[in-house]
């Protein structure tokens, strides 16, 4: 498994004790990473439906949108606690720590684009997501410490993607722009200047050797 993301929450009794109990249940890590998929689907999804919904039907999409931002959050913490602390690592593990991650991005983004009419920029969105990811595996590919830094890594992502979802319940506007909306810029911005910042840091390691 590559370096593993610093997250503080893992040091925590209450992740140990169900991270203890998914192992003594014989769950494995790869099929937790694979979970984190199905519930970006149902984040994406949501995001899509809150475009086309109002009321109570979009109260609910945004709040299954939040737990499905969590949702694939807390499958990223525990495949890994799984793997490493619960012993139950797999050989095609590193992959499976990966990848789903990607497709994780994809859906999350794709569908909040989709569910504030700016298809584009959540596209955008999720190639810049996917490009983070590329720069610190490039690194590590080089023997350099993988960097996880912001200002939007994966976790900040999904922050800002669940604090804007359940602002947006009770305040769906902000000087007249979706609150949504907002999210999706600042999400695109932030991880546009994320790769920015850890491409100057893998350049500048690379010819500090």
């Amino acid at each position: 498994m590559s370096e593993r993301r610093p997250i503080a929450s893992r040091d925590t009794k209450l992740a140990a004790r169900i991270a203890k109990r998914l192992v003594d249940r014989g769950v494995s890590p790869n099929h937790i990473s694979q979970a984190s998929m199905a519930f970006a689907a149902v984040a994406g999804g949501a995001f899509w439906l809150a475009g086309i919904t109002s009321g109570l039907l979009f109260v609910i999409t945004l709040i299954v949108t939040a737990l499905g931002c969590q949702g694939r959050l807390l499958c990223n913490l525990f495949d890994g606690m799984v793997a490493v602390e619960g012993g139950r690592g797999e050989a095609d593990g590193p992959f499976w720590n990966e990848a789903p991650d990607r497709v994780a991005d994809l859906l999350i983004l794709v569908g909040l684009g989709l569910g504030t009419g700016n298809a584009a920029l959540g596209w955008a969105a999720a190639a810049l997501a996917i490009g983070t990811a590329y720069v610190r595996e490039l690194g590590s590919a080089q023997n350099l410490p993988a960097d996880f830094r912001g200002p939007m890594a994966k976790p900040q992502r999904m922050a800002v993607a669940t604090v804007a979802a359940i602002i947006a319940i009770f305040v769906p506007l902000i000087f007249g722009i979706p609150v949504l909306t907002i999210a999706l810029w600042v999400i695109t911005i932030g991880t546009a200047a994320t790769i920015i910042r850890r491409s100057v840091g893998l350049i500048a390691a690379l010819k500090s050797r």
